[in-house]
């Protein structure tokens, strides 16, 4: 009876026949015998004697599509997000940063007034001839493009109206005036401009014997169309431009193959020679990529794009030489104050120049103004990123003398770069003049002779490797 369906008529014919306690006997067999089914059932699969595929199969491909179907939406939607925001990101940066069109009719519109004159002024605003590229700008009141001037190219800066003036306030960080191009006043005579840039000069340089030979040099530039004359937009063009530090530093170089030619201005906007490779070592990675990446990692990575070894010692020579025309110049002293590979660049010729001077000022008006800062600990005396004097807590002042001099900076900044690749034969006496280098301290009148002979050592010591090669 167990073994018979339970819907065949012969089923249920036996059941009308069957009396009531033989159909319960009968529906408790029946009842029994499934139940004994089952259990035989599930004890055969915990066995194992059957196969669970044919029953779990479909919920496992059910569960992987849903698996697979939920990552896949997951990290397009993560991709689209990270997307959206980095181009969120940088736009917001670029329209915010780069604002080289208002430069341009800010200068053009004053041009047209009759307010200020240059050399690039025709150029910029009607005949269309020099154009702003692309976009390198750090700082929002410092606008800096590559540019194209007919045959030539360079960098064009220009200062939204917004010219650095040195007060190491608070944070230690370059007040901003407004550029009116209100001075000099109309009915100054050339006299008395020369008068007014000579002054200037002394404020920003210290009492110089030979400020009068740069005062006849800031002249001469201001006669932007060569007449012999010097008009009054002129004038005022030439005074604007000369409270930049970058500006002064350009002309106190004038001469020196480390710095980039100026090649024209109008207003506080001017133009600079190119310089084809910058930085000076190193690559630039978007900066989602910087977050990642450990920072002995980025330094190692740095070092894998340099030049050939007698290149980077051309070069490093070249950062040794700005450091020697700086220091106790012709025209006074300047501080460099964030010796960085990103702050200089070199031609074809492996020629280092300059190519960010914004914290390259001189050491009369840093020593003025710092010596006004209040302090609680020495880092309150930090001005860009090497600057850095001592706290004087008997007064709560800063003292004015650097803790570290520009050669000792410079070196730092050499050291990876010019080490990695040297000649064997050379490598103990150069590791033992950086090492030197670095150590030096402090810039008063008795390091002199010893910063004077640990420079002169270093360059000899790479000119010699070098002068027989044609990297010289």
């Amino acid at each position: 009876m167990a073994n018979m369906s339970l819907t065949s008529p012969q089923s249920v014919a036996q059941l009308s026949v069957m009396p009531r306690c033989s159909i319960r006997a009968h529906i408790r067999g029946t009842a029994d015998a499934i139940t004994a089914a089952v259990r035989w059932f599930a004890s055969a699969m915990a066995r194992g004697l059957l196969p669970w595929g044919f029953v779990r199969k479909p919920l496992y491909i059910q569960a992987r599509f849903s698996y697979l179907h939920m990552r896949y939406l997951f990290f397009s939607w993560l991709t689209l997000f990270v997307g959206s925001w980095i181009v969120y990101v940088k736009y917001s940066s670029y329209t915010e940063l780069c604002r080289g069109h208002d430069c341009k009719n800010s200068i053009c519109d004053k041009y047209r007034k009759g307010v200020i004159d240059g050399s690039a002024c025709s150029s910029l605003c009607e005949k269309d001839t020099l154009y702003l590229g692309k976009c390198f700008t750090a700082k929002p009141n410092s606008q800096v493009y590559s540019g194209s001037w007919g045959d030539l190219e360079g960098v064009i800066k220009c200062q939204m109206e917004e010219a650095p003036h040195f007060d190491l306030g608070n944070e230690m960080k370059p007040r901003k005036e407004a550029a009116a191009f209100d001075k000099p006043t109309k009915g100054t005579s050339v006299e008395m401009f020369r008068e007014m840039i000579l002054d200037h000069l002394k404020a920003k340089l210290g009492a110089q014997a030979n400020l009068a030979d740069l005062t006849t040099q800031v002249l001469t530039v201001a006669d932007a169309n060569k007449d012999g004359h010097i008009s009054l937009p002129e004038a005022r063009s030439t005074w604007a431009l000369l409270q930049l530090n970058e500006f002064l530093l350009a002309l106190v170089l004038r001469d020196r193959e480390h710095m980039p030619k100026l090649l024209g201005f109008c207003g506080d906007l001017y133009v600079m020679e190119k310089v084809p490779h910058f930085p000076m070592y190193g690559i630039s990675l978007p900066w989602i990529m910087e977050v990642w990446i450990p920072t002995g990692l980025r330094r190692s990575m740095d070092q894998w794009f340099t030049p050939s070894w007698p290149h980077k010692a051309k070069i490093s020579i070249g950062l040794l030489e700005l450091v020697e025309d700086v220091f106790h110049g012709n025209f006074g002293s300047f501080l460099m104050c964030d010796v960085s590979a990103t702050s200089f660049g070199y031609n074809d010729r492996h020629d280092l120049k300059v190519i960010d001077a914004w914290y390259i000022v001189p050491e009369a008006i840093f020593q003025e103004a710092i010596r006004q800062q209040q302090c609680n600990v020495d880092e309150d005396c930090l001005y860009g990123a090497d600057c850095l004097t001592s706290c004087d807590l008997t007064k709560h002042r800063c003292t004015q003398e650097v803790t570290r001099p520009n050669l000792a900076k410079a070196c730092e900044a050499i050291k990876d770069y010019v080490l990695r690749g040297v000649p064997y034969d050379m490598r103990a006496a150069l590791e033992k003049q950086l090492y030197a280098c670095i150590a030096l301290k402090g810039s008063t009148e008795q390091m002199e002779i010893e910063h004077s002979l640990i420079l002169n050592n270093l360059k000899t010591l790479l000119w010699k490797k070098i002068s027989h090669t044609k990297d010289s």
